[in-house]
């Protein structure tokens, strides 16, 4: 099963010495495949990005992906940009810059338009209850999902237990995605 660590400046913070410390030492204590530099309101987005893809590039087994932004993630040769669920348009201006594409989903309609329109990858979201995302999907809602799609689907929303990975390892998900499990 595929792990996705995605920062967040209330856990990682927005101080491009203090973020890269306490990145690296996530990266090295659980080992993720896909790493997102995310943080919606970081003054100095460009830069901490810059040092985001500095330290996964110490990880070759890491790809890196940027949110929302297919200019920068290009400039900064990343492997990929992850986008909002607003962004549909711009997955084929991504795949043309040889970006691959993961893209945030929250239905079925969503991801099954994702995989219409050429992403490489979902988060699918929210699967177990999480601060400020609605009601849960479930893990049966998850396997129904997988069973009609063929898109790489990574479970998404309050998972921060290994008990959770298990569960979404039974379904059959390509990977799992969270903020708060890596930060511990």
């Amino acid at each position: 099963m595929q792990k996705y660590l995605i920062t967040s400046k209330e856990f990682y913070t927005d101080k491009v010495s203090s973020f890269s410390s306490i990145l690296k030492k996530q990266l090295i204590k659980h080992k993720p495949s896909y790493a997102l530099f995310r943080d919606k309101t970081n003054q100095n987005y460009a830069l901490q990005a810059e040092s985001f893809v500095k330290i996964c590039k110490e990880f070759e087994e890491i790809k890196s992906f940027i949110h929302r932004d297919v200019k920068l993630a290009k400039k900064l040769n990343v492997s990929g940009v992850h986008l909002t669920s607003n962004q549909f348009d711009e997955i084929a201006d991504a795949k043309k810059l040889g970006l691959e594409v993961i893209i945030s989903t929250h239905t079925h309609k969503e991801v099954l338009k994702a995989q219409e329109f050429g992403a490489d990858a979902v988060t699918y979201s929210p699967i177990f209850l999480s601060p400020n995302k609605g009601k849960a999907k479930g893990i049966d809602n998850l396997k129904e999902l997988i069973k009609k799609s063929e898109i790489k689907i990574f479970a998404l929303g309050g998972i921060i237990e290994a008990s959770q990975i298990k569960m979404i390892e039974k379904t059959k998900a390509y990977g799992f995605a969270s903020i708060r499990y890596f930060y511990r």
